[in-house]
């Protein structure tokens, strides 16, 4: 069983060889690697084209920054596998994880699986700054925002890792671009009847220093598209 990692990214010169490296030393799994690079302006794209061409089975290199949720869809678009796993391009999640997500899906338990940073079993390393705090309580508000919504019994709606049966994702409508790709998809893959698993994973935080994109600004950005995806179900 064939599976697509899809890998937006933006600005991580810092992380992405030691990332794809991570990817690859995943084993049990035969894997395609769709890297997206949305427009870096560091040194990323010149990593990722003369030191990982071997470590990823195709790039594509937005001609402008489109956000998250336009990278995702790219990759989704193009990819073969019949699972579907979205990978941030930090290191604040393992890859050693795979494993685990995917199970569900290919045991027919489910067909879409979130990695919860917060479920028991989960291990977390959270840096100790207001800043994440704040990001943490806020996280746990717009899952429970989304649960009254959706009808779902998440604990942690805003990971990162989503996994999805090909099938499922592929017909879905997409149209957010930054990073309410989230809420976004989460609203379109419950209108479908469809209940998300869950399984813990590792999460090792990192702040805005360490090159942290999301902002106070995404949060509000997140609570309005919560509420458009769910109670306006011609968006």
């Amino acid at each position: 069983m064939l599976v697509s990692v899809i890998i937006p990214v933006f600005n991580e010169e810092r992380y992405i060889k030691e990332l794809l490296i991570s990817v690859n030393k995943v084993k049990n799994i035969q894997k395609e690697i769709i890297v997206i690079n949305d427009n870096s302006y560091d040194n990323t794209k010149e990593i990722l084209e003369k030191e990982c061409e071997h470590l990823y089975t195709k790039l594509i290199n937005n001609k402008k920054n489109m956000g998250k949720g336009y990278s995702c869809r790219s990759g989704i678009e193009s990819s073969k596998g019949e699972i579907i796993i979205i990978q941030d391009a930090d290191l604040e999640y393992n890859p050693e994880n795979y494993n685990e997500l995917i199970d569900p899906i290919k045991h027919n338990k489910a067909k879409v699986v979130y990695g919860s940073r917060v479920l028991p079993g989960a291990k977390r390393t959270r840096p100790k700054t207001i800043d994440f705090k704040i990001r943490y309580l806020a996280n746990l508000f717009l899952t429970f925002l989304s649960n009254i919504l959706n009808r779902q019994k998440l604990t942690d709606c805003h990971t990162c890792y989503k996994v999805f049966k090909s099938e499922v994702i592929k017909k879905v409508a997409l149209y957010e671009n930054g990073f309410c790709f989230c809420p976004e998809v989460t609203a379109k893959v419950s209108r479908l009847g469809i209940k998300i698993h869950e399984v813990p994973i590792d999460y090792f935080g990192r702040t805005h220093s360490e090159g942290k994109k999301i902002v106070y600004f995404d949060g509000f950005r997140a609570v309005y598209s919560i509420v458009k995806y769910n109670l306006f179900k011609n968006t």
